[in-house]
């Protein structure tokens, strides 16, 4: 029987430190690919431990992808070798944006029409319940702690705050961030390595005149839309790459020539994928190849509510072929427009050469603000705040969902992390009938069809619930309204 031993555990929990062990056993060949694991309950009895701390080290486990499950049999050690190859599992629908090399395929969707970039006209008028949007509530931002530490920041720093910092951003700011991401995500990084900047969209700005021009793009379909229009109005090349049950799918890269592939690995939008660790070897392998890069966008990651954070592929990258983007826009408030990049050290140079002259977009202000903020714990305390807030918002938009008449028509899927999950309804309506019919309700709802770039039947009757932005107190009549509608 697989033994284990707590003496060292210091003040981890029991099933953290027992994930720790078996994840570093598997990862040095000591737990062989295919070896079946103990039952939970004589695993439990073995270690002298619960069934439930067995079941959350299992769990975590299986959700990175290190362990399998198969149904009445039990759990097995996944092959994590992680060897780029051509994949025999069919993702939902392989395409690739643009056949031709040519920069005039790059407006077009992956069905080979011109896209409409330009901003549609959804009316004006406030709807009961908004689940299309994914703002976060600017409700619960500690203003009275902001405004606090914004007095003391005038008091200390002076006529400091007035001067001009580094065009990579406020370095005390940068040490702060640094310690929160190897305490929180566990990654090793320097300050030299941050790039700050008001927003990540000025980041992909950035990154586009490092990286080049002349390179081409991928970006995950279904995935992220405005990535398509900030790649489109930059002048550049890029390509639609579908997702298979792993996230983005390997073949579908290989075959598309992309040089940059952008994704969201930890906990991917719209569709909620945790990426595998053999996949995220495979794409770190891919990237080793050739002069290629990976940009990973962890924006959610502070709001997983099942197990711990799902490690970054940055904290795995050995080769430097990882550019790593997170923002505090989806964790404080919108209006605060400070994101950040790090970038790998192989491109730091580079960097400086070429993009040095540029002065941060933050003001000192606002860093300096933050920095404390960081820096003194608040940060902290919000986010373990929100996300028991979070929690319990989600609780109560499932349990809404799941009542009455809806239980038998929607199912709930990826809903242990992020500020979204998943429905499938059950209709014989399609999904702009579904819409149109949420609409006239006061519902705004988006499927995940509008998130894709080709049609792909897998995703039909599939629609995105944001509930961040919800007023808990109209979720019962949007219930009674989302009813009568299928």
């Amino acid at each position: 029987m697989l033994t284990y031993t707590f003496e060292n555990r210091g003040k981890k929990s029991y099933y953290q430190y027992l994930y720790e062990q078996m994840k570093s056993d598997i990862l040095e060949g000591k737990l062989a690919a295919g070896a079946k694991l103990p039952s939970k309950r004589s695993f439990a009895k073995h270690l002298n431990l619960s069934v439930m701390t067995i079941e959350n080290a299992y769990g975590q486990l299986l959700v990175e992808g290190y362990i399998t499950s198969v149904e009445k049999k039990g759990y097995y050690v996944a092959d994590i070798t992680g060897q780029v190859q051509i994949l025999q599992k069919e993702p939902y629908q392989i395409l690739e944006k643009g056949a031709d090399r040519d920069k005039s395929a790059a407006g077009k969707d992956g069905c080979g029409r011109q896209q409409d970039f330009g901003k549609r006209n959804e009316g004006t008028k406030e709807p009961l319940a908004d689940f299309a949007s994914n703002q976060v509530s600017s409700r619960h931002f500690p203003l009275s702690t902001w405004s606090k530490l914004m007095r003391r920041v005038l008091a200390d720093q002076g006529t400091e705050i007035l001067k001009t910092g580094s065009h990579q951003g406020l370095y005390a700011l940068r040490e702060a961030i640094a310690r929160h991401l190897y305490r929180f995500r566990g990654m090793a990084v320097s300050p030299e390595q941050i790039v700050i900047g008001a927003g990540t969209e000025y980041l992909y700005h950035l990154l586009i005149q490092l990286l080049g021009r002349g390179r081409i793009y991928g970006i995950e379909n279904p995935g992220y839309r405005k990535l398509a229009q900030i790649y489109d109005r930059n002048d550049v090349q890029f390509r639609y790459l579908e997702l298979d049950e792993e996230g983005l799918s390997l073949e579908a890269l290989r075959r598309s020539e992309v040089q940059v592939v952008h994704t969201s690995p930890s906990h991917h939008f719209p569709t909620g994928i945790v990426m595998p660790i053999k996949r995220r070897r495979e794409l770190l392998a891919w990237a080793a190849e050739d002069d290629r890069y990976i940009i990973e966008d962890d924006y959610d990651c502070e709001f997983r509510f099942s197990g711990l954070p799902i490690p970054t592929l940055q904290s795995i990258d050995t080769r430097g072929k990882v550019i790593y983007l997170n923002t505090f826009s989806k964790t404080l408030t919108p209006s605060v427009r400070i994101s950040y990049m790090v970038l790998p050290d192989s491109l730091l140079e580079l960097y400086r050469g070429k993009l040095g002259f540029y002065a941060c977009t933050v003001s000192n202000f606002e860093q300096y603000t933050l920095e404390v903020f960081l820096r003194e714990g608040y940060f902290e305390k919000h986010i373990n705040r929100m996300r028991n807030y979070y929690r319990g918002k989600r609780d109560t938009v499932i349990r809404a969902i799941r009542s009455g008449a809806l239980k038998k028509r929607i199912k709930v899927l990826e809903e242990d992390a992020g500020l979204h999950f998943l429905i499938r309804i059950d209709t014989e309506l399609s999904d702009e009938e579904v819409k149109e019919r949420l609409a006239g309700q006061g519902i705004r709802m988006k499927c995940l069809t509008d998130y894709s770039y080709c049609h792909n039947p897998f995703y039909t009757h599939m629609f995105v619930v944001n509930y961040s932005g919800v007023e808990e107190e109209r979720l019962p009549e949007a219930m009674e309204r989302l009813q009568k509608c299928i």
